[in-house]
């Protein structure tokens, strides 16, 4: 060995056996062991107990985490409780759906914003909720205790489905709680979480998107930023202040624990700290599933995208009507695009690949050491690298059908009508009526944000994607009249289904539906849109999906097997579990970064920077004219630096990741400084690879928040509900 390739080795040996201290999503049951002592070092104020404790109020009964109630245990964002009749911050990007289904042309809540001047006016919101973690608890011996030696993954897996059950069914006996257990370290640990979960969600305050959204998709993931990206709701219960269904009876919330809003600002170096729901990180990838998410999957997902987006944004810049319409979905749609875009460029500046190779190098020289490792582990990456070979071509297929086909809206609008056939001669009337009535308001619901003109185009953009880049042999069967009655033209095909279907016409499919028996289902199954969703559904139940779940399985047993040698091989070093959408902790401090050579980034922006960027000729940066006047008067209120600035945004180096939208910053004395919402666009690899140089979460200022809702809405009635400190002179401010 070179001196050079021995230099290089050491280097990255050091490297995978360093933590860095802003890394890493930490589980609160554990930070009495591991986190406390360096989180007080750093300067935090506060014990373990301040933050995680089930006997008494802490800090996480002032997190929510945000849910869709048919999927309660996916946590889309974050939230906090700021005062104490639970008024919840989170993000506008986070409560953009519900702040979207209240809009109309009449009502543009999305333009002009919206503010609940009186409990009376605050919206309920369908099918989404708050949850509360009220435990955590570590369950890896109750779950695994019972397999076997040499089980099968049959087995195995049996045996582990059956102990999580009884252990959740135990949590919840008696109670009206929720459990979840969930796999940690790919299947080596489980933790049980119990959550309260509330049902009755109203909006009560958003700022216009021009201040919410300020910068759009142009500004999303990047720095510096002058977004506003905060909405408001209050959590309702009943009478006994517990979860329940909407009801003009329920009351609002009394919380168990709000927050303190410290309004004195922020310096870099101050410690700073995230509590709230991380989605999904993939910190302990072997080299071979890099390869393929930078090299195959990410590649195509934004060639994709790109074309949909350019799409939708023309005619969304056309109309207004479709701009409202489209506007939840263009921004759905643009921000994984732009992630993934910054992800690859990120995962290449850092050689992530090369640098994955050399812990499998180094892992490879540990495992050889002892021959019982060998029989472990020995067979671990070259199985990798065969079994992603077999993947990659059905990773792929699996990926476009979900980019283009399953992402076209009216076949996602014919998964819904399916319920249809669920009508037949003999069932139950009543209930026959009770589907058909849910149907017929859905369909409401999707034609008020369709519009006919820019879904065929972006239809037409996604067939061509499919029919061109993927084998004939996983088409639906409808493709054949692209060849053999239209000659290979997508144009006429795409004319043809929207001329013979009922589904791109409201009118049309609102009659279908009101006079719909069972014998009407022929009609319904032979519409040729209809017709394309089930030819679909079949090519991915036959051929699509079946070997990707079975590589991937595989995969998954293997990296089981993987990252439980890691565990071993770094056994001197505290790792962190990768995010599965369950309450976590992240801690770094306030910092700046340098993207590049000659550039360097401050970590605060101002509302200087928004009248900077003012352009009436572009509606992501149309300021309000009410905000150009308050900048103009200097009228911050108490908000103000010195009442002569306005903080907007700052960066601090705390590793999130999806599910931290909304996520509250605290300081060192666990009081409120800022909202998470985004990362910086040269850190978006951090749920890959973390790198401490250059990962930067971006928060929205607390100060920022409180002088829209004041000055700017004139909701001061809602400041009034909060409790504001000079953190520095530990006062209560009026």
């Amino acid at each position: 060995m070179t001196k050079k390739t021995l230099t290089f080795g050491l280097l990255i040996l050091f490297v995978i056996n360093t933590l860095h201290a802003s890394e890493g999503m930490w589980l609160p049951i554990l930070l009495k062991k591991y986190n406390i002592e360096e989180m007080q070092q750093k300067g935090f104020k506060l014990s373990a107990e301040d933050i995680y404790d089930i006997n008494n109020a802490s800090l996480k009964d002032a997190v929510v985490g945000f849910v869709r109630l048919s999927s309660p245990f996916h946590h889309f964002c974050s939230g906090e409780v700021i005062s104490p009749e639970g008024l919840v911050l989170t993000n506008h990007h986070c409560g953009y759906g519900a702040i979207q289904s209240h809009s109309s042309i009449e009502h543009d809540y999305l333009t002009d914003g919206f503010w609940a001047m009186s409990k009376e006016e605050e919206l309920a919101n369908e099918n989404i909720g708050v949850c509360f973690l009220r435990r955590m608890e570590d369950v890896t011996n109750e779950v695994l205790n019972k397999i076997p030696e040499n089980a099968t993954k049959e087995i195995r897996d049996s045996i582990i489905n059956a102990q999580i059950e009884k252990i959740e069914t135990e949590a919840t006996d008696g109670n009206e709680l929720s459990a979840k257990v969930k796999p940690f370290f790919s299947g080596n640990e489980y933790y049980l979480s119990v959550y309260e979960i509330f049902r009755d969600l109203r909006l009560v305050g958003a700022p216009p998107s021009a201040i919410g959204k300020f910068g759009g998709d142009t500004d999303n993931w990047m720095w510096p930023r002058h977004t506003g990206d905060f909405s408001m709701f209050r959590i309702y219960a009943n009478k006994e202040n517990k979860p329940a269904d909407y009801s003009e009876e329920n009351v609002p919330y009394k919380a168990k624990r709000f927050l303190e809003i410290a309004i004195d600002g922020v310096e870099k170096n101050d410690f700073t700290m995230v509590l709230g729901y991380p989605g999904t990180t993939e910190e302990y990838l072997p080299s071979f599933a890099v390869k393929l998410k930078t090299e195959v999957e990410n590649p195509a997902k934004i060639k994709i995208r790109t074309k949909t987006l350019e799409l939708m944004k023309s005619d969304m810049d056309a109309d207004a009507e479709v701009r409202i319409k489209y506007a939840a979905k263009a921004a759905g749609i643009a921000n994984g695009w732009k992630k993934w875009i910054g992800e690859n460029k990120g995962l290449k500046r850092l050689d992530a690949l090369t640098t994955k190779q050399e812990l499998e190098l180094e892992f490879t020289k540990w495992v050889n050491q002892s021959d019982d490792r060998k029989i472990e582990y020995g067979h671990v990456l070259a199985n990798y690298e065969e079994l992603y070979k077999k993947l990659e071509p059905h990773q792929l297929a699996l990926n476009y059908i979900y980019e283009t086909l399953f992402s076209t809206e009216l076949l996602k609008f014919s998964r819904k009508l399916q319920a249809l056939t669920d009508i037949t001669k003999g069932a139950n009337d009543e209930k026959n009526q009770e589907t058909l009535n849910k149907l017929i308001s859905n369909t409401k619901g999707f034609y008020k944000d369709y519009n006919l003109e820019t879904d065929k185009k972006i239809f037409s953009a996604l067939v061509t994607f499919y029919y061109t880049d993927i084998d004939k042999s996983l088409h639906p069967k409808s493709f054949q009249l692209i060849d053999k009655k239209f000659k290979g033209s997508i144009d006429a095909f795409v004319d043809y289904i929207y001329s013979k279907s009922m589904l791109p016409y409201p009118e049309k499919m609102q009659a279908f539906l009101e006079a719909y028996s069972y014998r009407k289902m022929k009609k319904f199954t032979n519409d040729p849109m209809v017709k394309l969703y089930y030819e679909t559904i079949n090519i991915y139940a036959s051929s699509i999906y079946p070997p990707y779940k079975q590589y991937h399985s595989e995969i998954n047993e293997l990296h089981r097997i993987y990252v439980k040698g890691l565990l071993e091989f770094q056994k001197d070093k505290v790792l962190f579990p990768d995010a599965n959408s369950t309450f976590r902790i992240a801690y770094g401090t306030i910092d700046d970064y340098e993207p590049r050579d000659g550039v360097s980034y401050f970590h605060q922006t101002y509302l200087s920077g928004i009248i900077e960027k003012d352009n009436p000729e572009i509606y992501d940066y149309r300021v309000p004219e009410k905000l150009k006047e308050l900048f103009t008067n200097k009228d911050f209120g108490s908000y103000g630096t010195d009442k002569k600035t306005m903080p907007v945004c700052f960066t601090a180096s705390n590793h999130t990741t999806g599910g931290n939208s909304g996520s509250p910053i605290l300081n060192e004395n666990g009081q409120l400084i800022g909202i998470n919402f985004d990362r910086n666009w040269e850190g978006t690899m951090s749920d890959v690879m973390y790198d401490p140089d250059m990962c930067r979460n971006i928060t929205l200022d607390i100060r920022y928040v409180l002088f829209i809702v004041d000055k700017f809405a004139g909701a001061k009635h809602l400041v009034d509900e909060m409790t504001l400190v000079n953190a520095k002179q530990k006062r209560q401010l009026p």
